[in-house]
């Protein structure tokens, strides 16, 4: 569906709100929420400075069935299971957020968000410990997900699953391998001697991700644990997270290697294929905005097709554009097909600032034949997709848990649908959390800042705890919006031109 929206009178209104109701401040109350989230999604032991305060221990045991410590990490959404390949993704945009908009971050936001970064790493370093092997799973998901029962009281199987050399982990183990070589760069100035470890992590795993080639679910043992929820659906060789990891290496190590790796396996391994995709599973739109930066800014003429790539995507974004192809819902929300539509919406919001960020550097444009649009258009559109998933659509709901007046009650999660284990110190066992998941009360504890998947085509949202599609928050619809919060937090009136 083509949008309704007058875009530029949208906009005006945007900057007409700000200035009669103080958005700044709102933009700035949104981003400390946004970041706080994940201190509900921790497993592990809780540090004292935990500011969710009815989460507890929990996961304690993690990786003892294989002899190792797998503590820590971060639970993928509202369930009870550590997936490796969307918490690394988590990890990688969260960096990615820091590197581009860490400065316009309070000082006190950004310690916040270095910290959930580093609750990632600390956990991803652990799953890449041993040579020539990956741990990409903790907890077997049908068990888990045939319960309803808190983080805390988890007695379902806490299966390990790893990936041993020679059998491929290209998607895991390349992802890992962009978180490690992004946090590297999130953390040069902080904590050198940690940025140092692990962007010299980040280079042996992708080595063995490059080496042995292919999909972690290829393996029978993993398929059986991973999917559907995390297989890799995009490419017999995972190629995508190759190319992603590769490209963030060129930017933290400075390494030509890298550089030439991403420019000689650009067609093999298809990086010009699937380029209006991002998130967890496809990498294309990123990795394009990505490599842009060392054209635009590097004149680095040997990734120009990157660049085209990252142009045509933006193009298929504007509704102004004859290349437009990119889907809105009435109220104006960027819709993809399938459930959990905000995470489209966050990442790709995020890649249109990003690009914006790279365009303004370099004094460019986009060129989408029948018209021409700076950075400002872009931030423009971008501001737009924020504003209706912090409360400004249809519904007059913000899909940010905790934010503003009227925001979702029901969300499908485990933890904050059940009563902490402050309140109710005695276990809740696996079916006992049944009549929680059914009830129609509010959830008892408050997970501030979880964006949930949120409406669909039709802006409709009901608050159901049981429509996991639209009601279940995830890291990975988070963790881009931390950046472009940070953005709006510090220019939220931006310039249209």
């Amino acid at each position: 569906m083509k949008p309704y929206f007058n875009f530029p009178f949208l906009l005006q209104f945007s900057v007409l709100f700000v200035q009669l109701y103080g958005g700044a401040s709102s933009y700035g109350e949104a981003l400390s929420k946004s970041i706080m989230f994940f201190e509900g999604q921790r497993s592990g032991f809780l540090p004292k400075d935990q500011r969710l305060n009815w989460r507890g221990n929990s996961g304690l045991g993690d990786g003892s069935a294989d002899n190792v410590d797998l503590t820590g990490g971060y639970y993928d959404a509202g369930d009870n299971v550590k997936f490796g390949f969307p918490m690394a993704f988590t990890t990688t945009m969260l960096a990615w957020s820091v590197i581009e908009f860490g400065e316009m971050m309070p000082p006190a936001e950004l310690r916040n968000a270095l910290v959930a970064i580093r609750w990632g790493t600390d956990y991803l370093l652990k799953t890449v410990a041993e040579p020539d092997r990956i741990y990409v799973q903790v907890g077997d998901p049908v068990k888990d997900h045939n319960c309803w029962e808190r983080p805390e009281d988890m007695d379902t199987d806490r299966t390990v699953y790893r990936v041993d050399a020679p059998n491929p982990a290209s998607d895991v183990a390349g992802e890992t391998a962009a978180a490690l070589a992004a946090a590297s760069m999130a953390f040069r100035s902080s904590d050198p001697g940690y940025s140092h470890t692990i962007l010299t992590t980040a280079i042996k795993v992708f080595e063995f991700a490059d080496t042995y080639r292919g999909a972690y679910s290829d393996d029978t043992d993993i398929r059986n644990g991973a999917c559907p929820f995390y297989c890799d659906y995009d490419g017999y060789q995972a190629s995508d997270e190759l190319l992603w990891g590769a490209a963030w290496l060129a930017r933290a190590s400075d390494d030509v290697k890298y550089m030439s790796y991403i420019e000689n396996n650009a067609k093999p391994l298809g990086a010009d294929e699937n380029i209006n995709e991002f998130g967890w599973d496809n990498k294309h739109a990123g990795l394009n905005v990505l490599v842009s930066k060392q054209v635009l800014e590097g004149n680095v003429y040997a990734l120009e097709s990157y660049k085209a790539s990252a142009e045509s995507f933006m193009c298929t974004l504007l509704p102004d554009s004859s290349s437009w192809h990119i889907e809105y819902s009435p109220g104006g929300l960027i819709y993809r097909p399938g459930g959990s539509n905000l995470q489209h919406s966050t990442a790709i919001t995020f890649l249109m600032l990003v690009y914006a960020n790279y365009l303004e550097a370099s004094s460019s444009s986009v060129n989408c034949g029948n018209i021409s649009v700076g950075p400002g258009y872009l931030r423009g559109l971008a501001k737009q997709q924020v504003d209706y998933i912090l409360g400004e659509n249809p519904k007059g709901m913000s899909y940010m848990v905790g934010y503003g007046n009227r925001y979702p009650q029901r969300i499908h999660h485990r933890g904050s649908s059940l009563p902490s284990v402050w309140n109710h110190p005695k276990p809740i066992q696996c079916k006992e959390g049944t009549i929680y998941f059914n009830s129609s009360d509010p959830n008892p504890n408050v997970l501030i800042g979880a964006i949930v998947g949120g409406p669909q085509e039709d802006d409709e949202y009901g608050d159901d705890r049981a429509d996991f599609r639209k009601s279940e928050p995830t890291t990975y619809i988070n963790a881009p919006f931390v950046g472009v919060l940070a953005f709006f937090t510090a220019n939220p009136s931006p310039n249209a031109s």
